[in-house]
């Protein structure tokens, strides 16, 4: 691309967000919204996380992982029964993480 198309791509791109995010911004009072679109909204951020997490889980260069021995699953399971005892992000996280690493480092996996 030449100098020009880039800037008319950034410029472009720029002014879609900024047209898009505004329409939340624009009306005066509270759009109405059906009740069974805000039953649905409830669980956008939980389908979001789980489209981008599985994946990376049981995927490896876009196929099925072919053993048991990752260290992903055992991590994901660790952080899963955490968040489950302890109802506490950080504690997932860290719970999850020192799996992982744990496996991978300590066993090779």
């Amino acid at each position: 691309m030449s100098t020009w198309e880039t800037i008319v791509t950034i410029v472009g791109l720029a002014a879609i967000t900024v047209l898009t995010r505004s329409f939340f911004l624009i009306p005066d009072r509270e759009v109405p919204i059906p009740a069974w679109l805000r039953e649905g909204l409830r669980y956008a951020p939980l389908a979001a996380m789980v489209a981008v997490v599985v994946p990376e889980l049981v995927l490896v260069q876009g196929e099925l992982i072919g053993t048991w021995r990752d260290a992903r699953l055992f991590g994901a399971a660790a952080g899963g029964l955490w968040f489950w005892w302890r109802r506490g992000m950080l504690g997932t996280i860290v719970a999850g993480t020192a799996t992982m690493l744990l496996l991978r480092f300590g066993l090779g996996w």
